[in-house]
């Protein structure tokens, strides 16, 4: 039997039964059909699949980066050939969810850089706000095309029972692996097109159309006339994301440019083609905000454009995401979300945080340091899964030298419980075995308001019994099936 009872043998039935497929009556019914192909598929079998994915990823050329390790930074992303199952009832609750989020989150942004109505309110402390690096003065009082900041978002999820999703994470400033969502799609298909079918699993292959359509419905008020030009910006080939920013120029039929490419002239900007300068209205950026312009932020970057913000103060260009997004991926701004719902929806959130405590705050800080044996913890600008302390996890020196961390600047730090993290049935060398997930659905924001496509990155820990599932750590990820039922 090649079922996920294989693996691990010396573990009880059900914890080797993973529980997004286990209901009180045995198997989930949206795992069923997964379940009997695992079972009647022999395990070389599946063994054979797997490589034969690794040879179309290398051949598509899927990679991402990770630098400073030694050897060649360039990886394959390890890919799980068992996909992760989302009802159609399920994405129906996420979805209503994450565009609340969503909404909320553009409506604090647009806020914070103009009336400011929610510190005044004392909701959320100005100093976390106004102090914070995320915080960019430069954009304070700058109005963006369709009030609209958080063109890209991506939401990451956790799944703690069967009814229960938390919101872990929030990415508005430029979230990343969107192209892995599609691309995972893609190699299915190619490889298990009859299981798919049996599914009716909704599509993700508009996503860059819808991309393009998002940040079009959003050009600037003064843009050239016609159809406006719409370019990618990237800082390179030694970016970690580079591949996603060639596949979604591809993708999208726009330009794939560096800061070099482009040049500002009266506020406008210009990308040089071979047959002569042409306008550039939208730029769907991948730069951080602190290398897009050296007259304004960095004035070492070479990365990004002199004078853009100029013409992006003149509404001449689009930039998506907004500049100043980055203030609302900060940890600590991420607690007040549920509150942001409340004050400018006026609504209970749908989607509940995970209950987080601030080392800034004193009592936080000493229960933090009482219990680093039984928490999550994180730096509050921190990201990749680099710099964090999984307490349970960790030994007691760890512990030890992160208290040292926190002691010495505790703002910098949040913690968290450690949630039972739903697992799904993931293909491992010994067979089938539970392995914890995560899952980062994208969101557009345009003119017309918020969407997104039906699925998602999910992100899985494919070592035994770990919680972390950054590709850079040692991660891979899953194709996500919504079903149409």
């Amino acid at each position: 039997m090649n079922g996920w009872a294989t693996a691990g043998t010396d573990a009880p039935e059900e914890a080797r039964t993973p529980d997004e497929v286990r209901s009180p009556e045995d198997v989930r019914a949206a795992y069923a059909e997964i379940r009997a192909w695992l079972t009647q598929t022999p395990h070389d079998r599946l063994q054979l699949k797997r490589r034969e994915a690794e040879v179309l990823f290398r051949r598509i050329g899927i990679t991402f980066a990770v630098y400073g390790e030694g050897g060649d930074p360039e990886r394959i992303l390890p890919f799980d050939l068992v996909p992760r199952i989302v009802t159609g009832e399920e994405w129906s609750t996420l979805s209503r969810g994450l565009a609340q989020r969503v909404r909320a989150l553009n409506a604090f942004l647009t806020d914070i850089y103009h009336g400011q109505d929610i510190l005044k309110a004392g909701i959320v402390p100005p100093d976390l706000v106004l102090r914070n690096v995320g915080y960019l003065p430069q954009m304070q009082g700058l109005k963006v095309p369709g009030n609209v900041y958080t063109h890209i978002a991506g939401i990451d999820l956790v799944r703690t029972d069967e009814n229960d999703f938390f919101v872990l994470e929030d990415n508005v400033r430029t979230p990343s692996g969107v192209s892995y969502m599609l691309e995972n799609r893609d190699v299915m298909m190619r490889l298990f097109p009859d299981l798919l079918s049996a599914h009716q699993v909704r599509p993700v292959d508009h996503y860059p159309s819808s991309l393009r359509d998002t940040l079009c419905s959003v050009a600037p008020p003064n843009m050239a006339a016609g159809q406006p030009t719409v370019v990618l910006l990237t800082p390179g080939i030694y970016n970690s994301a580079y591949y996603e920013h060639t596949f979604l120029a591809d993708q999208m039929g726009v330009e794939l440019v560096e800061g070099p490419d482009l040049f500002v002239s009266e506020n406008k900007v210009f990308m040089r083609t071979t047959e002569g300068p042409k306008r550039v209205d939208i730029i769907y950026r991948r730069i951080d905000d602190a290398f897009l312009d050296p007259l304004v932020f960095r004035p070492d970057s070479q990365l990004g454009v002199p004078g853009l913000i100029d013409a992006y103060r003149a509404g001449n260009v689009t930039l998506a995401n907004a500049v100043g997004t980055g203030i609302a991926d900060d940890k600590m701004i991420y607690t007040f979300v549920p509150d942001m719902i409340r004050f400018y929806l006026g609504e209970e959130p749908l989607l509940n945080n995970v209950p987080t405590r601030w080392c800034g705050r004193n009592d936080d800080c000493r229960y933090v340091l009482e219990h680093l044996d039984e928490l999550v913890v994180k730096e509050v600008r921190g990201s990749g899964g680099y710099g964090m302390l999984v307490g349970p996890k960790s030994t007691r020196a760890e512990q030890a030298a992160y208290a040292e961390r926190i002691k010495a600047n505790p703002e910098d730090f949040i913690a968290q419980p450690t949630l039972a993290l739903s697992t799904c049935p993931t293909l491992v060398e010994e067979g089938v075995a539970p392995r914890h997930v995560d899952l980062r659905p994208f969101l557009l924001v345009g003119a017309n308001g918020v969407s997104l496509v039906p699925g998602g990155l999910t992100r899985v820990a494919l070592k035994k019994g770990s919680l972390v599932v950054n590709s850079s750590q040692g991660g891979g990820t899953k194709d996500t099936w919504v079903l149409a039922r």
